[in-house]
């Protein structure tokens, strides 16, 4: 991984033991998926943290717990639970940082990247923007709903003044196609991998 992403990049570990953490967030339709991908073409792994929330809930028993001692029986027949956000958190940077090792660069997706203080794990943090228009648009071709709910998806998200205060980079995505975007992208993280090896 460590050459191929040498190549890819053009640039080297100081400590190639020690993953790379990127996390990336921002709102849906902004273009993150392509982003993710592009940060795969250059040798990256990608954990999704949600995808990792929900598996520790079906089988990490500290963490089941953790949260029945705090708050009763909240478990459902199935295993489902509504989400209690600060104990989660409590357990899911040691659990991503075990899933990260091997890696040389890892790029955490998480739609509550600073929220959460997940972003304090990484080494930049990226918002990845796009005009309100364009994210409508997509989302309602992505999901096939409408207009009204898409827009109502997006007001219920960060604005995005949010991530530009709070994230160390911005990603502004203006592209006509994903596959632009993911052009655009690659450059964008070649940039910034060079920039973190000369920190």
């Amino acid at each position: 991984v460590a050459n191929r992403l040498k190549k890819a990049a053009g640039f080297h570990l100081v400590d190639a033991d020690r993953p790379v953490l990127i996390g990336l967030t921002g709102g849906t339709g902004a273009g993150k998926s392509s982003a993710l991908a592009a940060l795969e073409d250059l040798g990256g792994t990608v954990l999704d943290c949600d995808a990792v929330y929900h598996q520790m809930l079906r089988t990490d028993p500290a963490l089941r717990e953790a949260i029945t001692a705090a708050f009763g029986p909240v478990f459902c027949p199935d295993g489902s639970l509504d989400r209690l956000n600060a104990i989660v958190y409590e357990y899911l940077p040691p659990e991503l940082l075990r899933r990260a090792q091997g890696h040389t660069l890892v790029g955490l997706d998480a739609i509550s990247l600073m929220e959460s203080g997940l972003g304090r794990l990484c080494a930049c943090t990226v918002a990845v923007l796009a005009p309100a228009e364009d994210r409508v648009r997509r989302i309602m071709a992505r999901d096939g709903i409408s207009e009204d709910y898409a827009r109502l998806r997006i007001s219920a998200q960060q604005p995005d003044a949010f991530y530009r205060e709070r994230c160390s980079h911005i990603l502004e995505n203006n592209c006509a196609t994903p596959a632009q975007f993911r052009d655009q992208a690659r450059i964008f993280f070649r940039s910034m991998l060079r920039e973190i090896e000369h920190l």
